[in-house]
């Protein structure tokens, strides 16, 4: 996780963002939500992958797009469940 620049974070965030938007049909967020949702996802991924055994986020790549992805999914699941649907 210390490895990535923060443009390599930008870049998975925005990645990881927009398929998670795309995958849980979330409302828009604009490009700076998108990538909000996406680094933060990466955080969330990163904690949830490394609870169960395996490796978080180290470099940019497919792995770090992966687990930001499920990261993001469930950020965006938890912001639908406390917001509700608009």
């Amino acid at each position: 996780m210390a490895g990535m620049s923060i443009l390599a974070w930008i870049v998975v965030g925005f990645i990881a963002g927009g398929l998670a938007r795309r995958a849980t049909n979330a409302r828009k967020r604009g490009c700076l939500g998108t990538i909000a949702v996406g680094v933060l996802g990466g955080v969330i991924g990163g904690a949830i992958f490394n609870a169960a055994g395996s490796r978080g986020i180290d470099d940019l790549g497919l792995w770090s797009i992966l687990v930001a992805f499920v990261g993001a999914c469930a950020l965006l699941f938890l912001l639908e469940v406390v917001g509700g649907r608009r």
